[in-house]
């Protein structure tokens, strides 16, 4: 009787100690309070989901970002603000509005704001595969390769062959991949390596470090080709991405991605050496091979912005906060995981009750039921603020993209869920640019052909079961 009482008690005061953890190492309030509900109501379950999936590792830092230090850094940082002050001074009419947002993504490790910049939209795998081949056929002197998912598909192996070739002929071929969500291109990292490929998982997924390594995951999908070329966005290398492919997806896929030339393709540069100098264990290091002097590109205000679990603050999850607070007239939103960090959900929703039409796009069916689930818990408040909310029927909207008042674009990695705002690796880039955010609002309105609108009322009316269930969800909404 005496031991059955002293577990109780050792087990109250575990309880009450992991609680402690978690309120002292998270720092959402929302998802502390979903970790402390999960530890109290699943004994021991519930403390071993924490302790897998949800230790923040934030403070502790996974590598370090300073590939430029000392005296050089300075120098950069100098030469950046000046860049920022000319453009700002060059395009007043544009840049004042948004010369805050550019202030905040300036201020963290490499982000400068430059006006150089040739972007083009790739809609699809279909747009997005036939450059990147034509792209990887050009390379003259290297090519970088940073991929969550990579999958030796019809699309993949020919990526690989079309790797293997460009090796031989003595291009430098660095390839990083996810080792959970490109598992699968292993299976080639041999032949590869033998025909010159440098190729490196970013984690080494092993049993002992199963769970936390699975929790940290690279979602950036970045090339970058003789550091002239560069390509951002959210298509991976798969045949799903790819509609026109022959029997080798179920839905039909909306994916939207960039390719860019000019001073943005340094920022590419940048993240993928700190994060090839952290998983290979070499040094590569700054210079006139990586970062030209003078690079071609246009005439397009750009940016580009990463953050993961190892950043001082969730850069991307800022920047976006940032930029919808700008908004004025419109705020155009795709995204396919909308389970939104309180404070993106508050930032929008005042947005909308200020009188800005804000409009939202996610998927009708997603490769998630139970995320489609967490989206939908969020409805009934962005519909009583104003905001209009539109289901895809098509197919899989897999876009990131936001448009503010046809003026600023976002197209990147990072989904609007806590997993993108503090678990993931993840990279966005920012366009101040009418042409390409006029072009990327036209294909939001293009999409909204294929979707249902939801309607207040009717959402309102919902049978009982569904509005419980949608509660239940959203407890534990800041954990998926």
């Amino acid at each position: 009787m005496e031991i059955s009482c002293m577990l109780q008690w050792l087990y109250i005061v575990l309880i009450i100690v992991v609680c402690l953890r978690i309120l002292m190492d998270t720092r959402s309030p929302s998802k502390a309070a979903a970790y402390m509900l999960l530890v109290i109501l699943l004994p021991i379950a519930g403390i071993i989901i924490y302790f897998s999936v949800g230790i923040n590792y934030r403070k502790r830092k996974i590598y370090s970002k300073n590939l430029f230090a000392g005296e050089l850094r300075k120098q950069i940082n100098d030469l950046q603000k000046k860049d920022r002050d000319r453009i700002v001074q060059s395009n007043p009419e544009l840049m004042k509005k948004y010369a805050g947002l550019a202030d905040l993504a300036l201020n963290h490790v490499f982000s400068p704001i430059t006006d150089n910049n040739e972007v083009e939209l790739l809609i699809n795998g279909e747009e997005k595969f036939p450059s990147v081949l034509a792209a990887v056929d050009q390379a003259r002197q290297y090519i970088h390769l940073e991929y969550y998912i990579f999958d030796p598909d019809t699309i993949g192996l020919e990526m690989i062959e079309r790797l293997i070739r460009k090796a031989k002929e003595g291009v430098k071929v660095r390839f990083i991949f996810d080792d959970f969500g490109a598992h699968k291109v292993r299976r080639h990292m041999k032949r590869m390596r033998e025909a010159g490929i440098e190729v490196y998982p970013f984690y080494t997924v092993k049993l002992y470090l199963l769970a936390n390594r699975l929790n940290y995951r690279n979602h950036r999908k970045i090339i970058v080709i003789d550091g002239e070329v560069g390509f951002i966005g959210g298509i991976n290398i798969s045949d799903k991405y790819q509609n026109s492919t022959a029997g080798a997806n179920d839905m039909y896929w909306r994916d939207t991605h960039l390719k860019v030339r000019g001073g943005m393709v340094r920022s590419l540069q940048y993240i993928f050496m700190v994060d090839w100098n952290f998983c290979s264990k070499q040094k590569l290091t700054p210079n006139s091979l990586f970062f030209h002097k003078e690079i071609q590109g246009g005439n397009t205000i750009g940016q580009v912005i990463a953050s993961g679990p190892d950043s001082d603050s969730p850069y991307i999850l800022q920047s976006i906060v940032r930029a919808i607070s700008l908004a004025r007239e419109e705020v155009l939103i795709t995204n396919p995981y909308f389970i939104p960090h309180p404070t993106v959900l508050e930032v929008i929703m005042i947005t909308a009750l200020s009188g800005v039409r804000v409009k939202l796009l996610v998927p009708g069916v997603s490769d998630s039921w139970f995320i489609n689930m967490g989206n939908h818990s969020y409805f009934q408040e962005l519909l009583k603020a104003g905001v209009e909310i539109y289901t895809y029927n098509k197919g899989f909207v897999h876009a990131k993209t936001i448009v503010i008042d046809s003026e600023v674009a976002m197209v990147g990695t990072a989904n609007m869920d806590s997993r993108s705002f503090e678990l993931n690796f993840e990279v966005n880039a920012i366009i101040y640019d009418r042409k390409v955010a006029g072009q990327l609002r036209q294909i939001f309105y293009d999409d909204l052909k294929d979707v249902s609108k939801v309607d207040p009322e009717e959402w309102e009316k919902r049978p009982m079961y569904r509005q419980l269930m949608d509660k239940l969800i959203r407890l534990v909404a800041p954990l998926l």
